[in-house]
């Protein structure tokens, strides 16, 4: 039996509403974000979910709790979910790094695709014939997404906050 991975994004964060890069940093999800996790939670709630997985970053956690409680799931958390960590880059406001050179201490993109890859395969093993619902963030989960169908990033649209994509693995 396969394992069918419910990829999620967060709820729209504070940040997110303000075009702030976030990376790795908490984030604080706002009224907005909340509505969407609990519209998404309503939209959810008959269906059959054995597992709840979660970046361990704070706007993943909160979304994941929101979705998990109609099912009395606790959420699992893992750093392999965590979003890109954009080092300099953290905290400063996006259309503003349009045409900024990219520090040295953000997160390569080899780096990243091989966590997406390593979550994949931590899924199959922990939670084999599971139906897993896994709560990241924008850029992991095109990462995870591009790892899944071997694609670029470039080629994996982007996710809403609350949007959720399905994966047979």
């Amino acid at each position: 039996m396969d394992t069918i991975l419910y990829l999620a994004r967060h709820g729209e964060t504070v940040d997110n509403a303000n075009q702030i890069m976030q990376g790795q940093t908490q984030g604080e999800l706002n009224e907005n974000g909340l509505r969407q996790a609990r519209e998404l939670s309503e939209q959810w709630k008959d269906r059959e979910i054995d597992v709840v997985v979660a970046s361990d970053l704070k706007r993943s956690v909160d979304t994941a709790a929101i979705l998990a409680a109609p099912h009395g799931l606790e959420v699992v958390t893992t750093p392999l979910l965590r979003e890109r960590d954009w080092g300099g880059f953290t905290g400063r406001y996006i259309p503003s790094l349009k045409n900024e050179v990219w520090p040295d201490d953000i997160e390569s993109l080899e780096n990243l695709l091989s966590r997406a890859g390593e979550f994949i395969t931590y899924v199959k093993k922990t939670y084999p014939g599971k139906k897993v619902l896994a709560v990241g963030h924008g850029i992991i989960n095109k990462a995870v997404q591009a790892v899944y169908y071997k694609k670029s990033m470039s080629e994996i649209s982007r996710m809403s906050n609350a949007e959720v994509r399905e994966l047979v693995l």
